[in-house]
C-alpha cells in the first residue's frame, strides 16, 4: 500500500489498513466560529446577477465584502472572495439563491469570531420568495446539531443572520437565515484525527461503533442520499455525502454531512432515488449494512439516552415555527417506536439491511 502524506491530510491509494486500537493526534479546541451556538450576525455585500448566473463546478470566485462585529464590538469590513458551490442546489431549477463559498484572508479576520478560517462553506436559504425554505435551512442545521449530540466526529455548523446586499445595486438587500460548515481538516483536527481521502472503503475498513450509529442516525432523519463505500461524484476520494476521518494505523471513522434530502427536512425539491422502494424522502429506509443484532441494538443505546437532548435542541431553535416543531417530534416520536419494539427493529432494520 502506498501512502503519500498531505498538509493536514493522508492520501490512503489503494486501501485502509484493518481497523487497529491506537488513537489519534491530541484533540484540537474549535476555531470561534465553531465554538458557540449563537447565532450571529453578517452582512455581505456581493455582484448577486453575476453570482445567480454562476451554476458551474469552475465557476469563478467573485469580489465581495463582509461585513461583521470586530474584537472591540465594531463593524469591521474585510475583503473576501466569494464563489458559488455544490451540485444538485446549484441547479437553477432547484435553488435561485446558490449555496455559496467564503473565502477569507486568515491574517484579516485574526482575533475575530472568523479567526483561522479561510474557505468556508455556507448553506442559503435556496429560494428568495418561498419562507418555507427558511424552515428547510433551520432543518438542515438542526441535523448536523442531532448528531453532534450523538459523536464529536461530526461537523459543527454556526447558524447566521445574513443580510445580502447586491454590490451592483439592482436588487432589494434581504436578511435570511444560512448557516457555516467547519472544514473537514478542521473537524478532523479537532477529533484528533486526520481526513483520509480514500478512493474506495469496505464496511469493514471502519469502526463498526461509528459506522451504526451513523446508519440509524440516517434512519432517523430519513435520509438515503448517502454512501460510505461510493465515491463521489465528480471526486477522487471517497464517499457520498461522507467524508472519512482516521489515522495511519488504519482506524477509519465515517463523517456524514449535506442533509437536505433527508425526510425531516421535506423540502419541496427533494425525491428518493428512482431505484428505493420508497416513493417519499418521509418514509424512512434502512440504509445500513447487514450487522450482529447486538451491534445493532448497542447503536439504539445513544439515541435513547441523548432523546431528551435532542427534543430539547428542536423545542429550543430559534426560527422554527410551531408546526415545523409539532411535525418534527412525531416524526421522531415514530423513530423511538421502532427502535424500542423488537419486531419492528427486525422488519425494519435487519430484514432491509445491505449484506456486505
Amino acid at each position: 500500500m502506498s501512502l503519500v502524506p498531505r498538509p493536514a491530510r493522508v492520501v490512503l491509494v489503494l486501501a485502509l489498513l484493518p481497523l487497529g486500537a491506537a488513537g489519534g493526534q491530541q484533540p484540537a479546541p474549535a476555531h470561534p466560529l465553531f465554538a458557540s451556538d449563537d447565532v450571529i450576525s453578517l452582512t455581505v455585500e456581493l455582484p448577486l446577477r453575476l453570482l445567480r448566473g454562476d451554476r458551474g463546478q469552475d465557476s469563478p470566485e467573485r469580489p465581495a465584502v463582509a461585513v461583521f462585529p470586530g474584537p472591540d464590538g465594531q463593524l469591521m469590513r474585510v475583503d473576501v472572495q466569494v464563489r458559488t458551490r455544490g451540485r444538485y442546489r446549484l441547479q437553477r431549477q432547484i435553488c435561485d439563491f446558490p449555496p455559496l463559498r467564503l473565502n477569507f484572508r486568515r491574517s484579516e479576520v485574526r482575533n475575530t469570531v472568523f479567526d483561522g478560517q479561510d474557505k468556508l462553506k455556507l448553506v442559503t436559504h435556496c429560494r428568495d420568495g418561498d419562507l418555507a425554505y427558511q424552515q428547510y435551512v433551520l432543518q438542515e442545521y438542526l441535523a448536523y446539531r442531532l448528531y453532534n449530540i450523538l459523536t464529536d466526529a461530526s461537523f459543527r455548523v454556526r447558524l447566521a443572520w445574513v443580510t445580502y446586499v447586491d454590490s451592483e445595486g439592482r436588487r432589494d438587500p434581504r436578511s435570511r437565515y444560512a448557516f457555516f460548515i467547519e472544514g473537514a481538516d478542521d473537524m478532523a483536527t479537532r477529533s484528533g484525527w486526520d481526513v483520509l481521502e480514500v478512493r474506495a472503503v469496505h464496511p469493514y475498513d471502519l469502526r463498526a461503533s461509528q459506522l451504526r450509529v451513523l446508519e440509524v442516525f440516517h434512519y432517523m432523519i430519513g435520509n438515503t442520499d448517502w454512501s460510505v463505500v461510493a465515491p463521489e461524484r465528480g471526486k477522487d476520494y471517497c464517499c457520498h455525502n461522507a467524508r472519512v476521518i482516521g489515522n495511519m494505523q488504519g482506524v477509519a471513522l465515517p463523517v456524514p454531512y449535506d442533509f437536505d434530502l433527508a425526510g425531516v427536512v421535506d423540502a419541496r425539491y427533494a425525491r428518493p432515488a428512482p431505484d428505493l422502494p420508497i416513493r417519499r424522502v418521509r418514509e424512512r429506509l434502512f440504509r445500513g449494512f447487514c450487522s450482529p443484532r447486538e451491534e445493532l441494538e448497542a447503536a439504539f443505546v445513544p439515541f435513547q439516552q441523548q432523546r431528551p437532548a435532542i427534543y430539547d435542541l428542536y423545542r429550543s431553535q430559534i426560527g422554527l415555527d410551531s408546526a415545523q416543531l409539532r411535525i418534527t417530534t412525531e416524526y421522531f416520536d415514530q423513530f423511538y417506536e421502532v427502535i424500542g419494539d423488537s419486531a419492528r427493529v427486525t422488519a425494519g432494520f435487519m430484514e432491509k439491511c445491505l449484506p456486505l
